[in-house]
């Protein structure tokens, strides 16, 4: 069996596998062998066939089995054996295979396209400066932070007299244009709303100071002022089903519920942190805060750098030249709804995902960059404090941090996502040690206007 490479440029090449009758033939003779002692033929005993009905019967299906693992295993063998770095996956080749005839050869060539990774060169000096963004934790977003929390862990309770956000249940009566039942009409049992949020004023004004069973004439069409899902969920019908409702209809109001926020104090703190916090004082709980919000905004300034850095990092490597054809044809091939014209759109940004891909990995093999359990362990306790953090929960014990991120390690996919992303953070890492950081401090609107948001 032989191998031979031709490269067409510095990025494409054909490799041809030549296959001799010596390089089979034994093997496809133990192949009918085998199949002989196994094979069921009508009129012969089990293994008792005579070996030349079988080699006729199966000798070429045999043949074309062996021929098929023989020159796959050799292809990737070849690739890996030469470390030739290949892009996609091997393809047929359309212009030099010739016809292969299993009936009539006993010669064998097969020639497959590959797509090579082009060469990365790349260097990061102190010469390279590098914005890296911290985000101020001001006094405002503090005060949102605490009004958010003082909305999660409020209460409910009864009211007499109706003000402000408070919620109202009661019953429905639809009236005709004299005001009085409709003959017919709907009747709504047990209906919710809020005033506070209708649409018009007006509507809105007619609820000021009405008690638990007063009745109160108003227009819930008015009232949503054209939202067909506020009025179907007043008046609960279908959406499609609103337009025929514009009437007044008399409500009877049965019940007046009252939220009411949380109030600052060591319930509360205990409520957000745990019953074993040492949070005690409100300036303690405002600190705590603004620790829990700077932890939550620290990965935004990472994520801005990793951009900045694969900017600098494209920029130093300048046109790369990408075995175009190659790849969409593999594309158009391997993936199931791709067309030339989708290829086309997509070929942009995939070659410039790809340029990332081959920068890290040159970065990964020239400073022997590597990934353990400890690694992945600690992005899996990060992305677990994050979860729990969007919630106000900053104080989570290290063994429940643990005990979730082992659970989501078990997870093929999750790990696969978190070994890349150790391998991105270990590569940003080593680049953030060789440029200069120009370390800026910056408000979070105009952090997110950096990002096009």
């Amino acid at each position: 069996m032989n191998v031979l490479q031709q490269n067409i440029d510095s990025v494409n090449a054909i490799i041809k596998i030549q296959i001799e009758q010596a390089d089979y033939q034994e093997k496809v003779q133990k192949a009918i062998r085998n199949i002989r002692q196994k094979a069921n033929i009508p009129g012969f005993r089990p293994g008792m066939a005579p070996a030349s009905l079988v080699k006729k019967m199966y000798e070429k299906s045999a043949l074309i089995e062996e021929i098929n693992r023989m020159v796959s295993e050799k292809l990737f063998s070849y690739i890996r054996e030469n470390n030739l770095q290949i892009l996609g996956e091997p393809l047929p080749n359309v212009t030099e295979q010739q016809e292969i005839d299993f009936n009539a050869q006993v010669d064998f060539e097969f020639c497959f396209d590959i797509g090579l990774a082009p060469a990365i060169d790349i260097a990061f000096s102190k010469k390279d400066k590098v914005p890296f963004y911290q985000i101020e934790v001001t006094d405002d977003m503090v005060e949102e932070q605490i009004k958010a929390n003082a909305q999660r862990f409020g209460s409910t309770q009864s009211a007499d007299t109706f003000e402000g956000k408070d919620m109202l249940k009661g019953d429905l009566i639809e009236l005709d244009e004299q005001g009085n039942e409709k003959e017919g009409g709907l009747k709504v049992e047990a209906s919710m709303m809020i005033p506070y949020y209708f649409k018009d004023e007006a509507e809105t004004a007619k609820f000021e100071g009405v008690k638990t069973g007063d009745s109160i004439v108003f227009n819930p069409s008015k009232a949503s002022a054209g939202s067909d899902a506020e009025l179907a969920h007043i008046l609960r019908v279908k959406k499609e089903e609103v337009a025929g409702y514009t009437s007044d209809f008399k409500l009877t109001i049965g019940e007046i519920t009252r939220f009411t926020s949380a109030e600052m104090g060591e319930e509360l703190y205990k409520k957000v942190y745990g019953e074993d916090t040492d949070v005690t004082t409100e300036e303690a709980y405002r600190a705590k805060i603004k620790e829990g919000i700077s932890l939550m905004m620290s990965p935004e300034g990472e994520y801005k750098f990793g951009l900045d850095v694969k900017a600098l990092a494209e920029k130093k490597v300048g046109d790369i030249q990408f075995p175009q054809e190659f790849l969409k044809r593999w594309l158009i091939e391997s993936k199931e709804g791709k067309t030339e014209e989708s290829v086309d759109e997509e070929m942009p940004k995939m070659l410039k995902e790809l340029t990332w891909h081959l920068i890290k990995e040159k970065i990964v093999k020239d400073n022997d960059i590597q990934v353990n359990e400890e690694d992945l362990m600690e992005i899996a306790k990060v992305d677990t404090k994050m979860q729990f953090a969007q919630y106000g929960l900053n104080d989570i014990p290290e063994e429940y941090l643990i005990q979730y991120a082992q659970e989501m390690l078990k997870k093929k996919e999750q790990a696969r996502g978190f070994v890349d992303r150790a391998i991105e953070e270990k590569v940003f890492a080593w680049i953030k040690s060789q440029v200069t950081l120009q370390e800026k401090s910056i408000t979070r609107d105009e952090f997110y206007k950096l990002l096009g948001e």
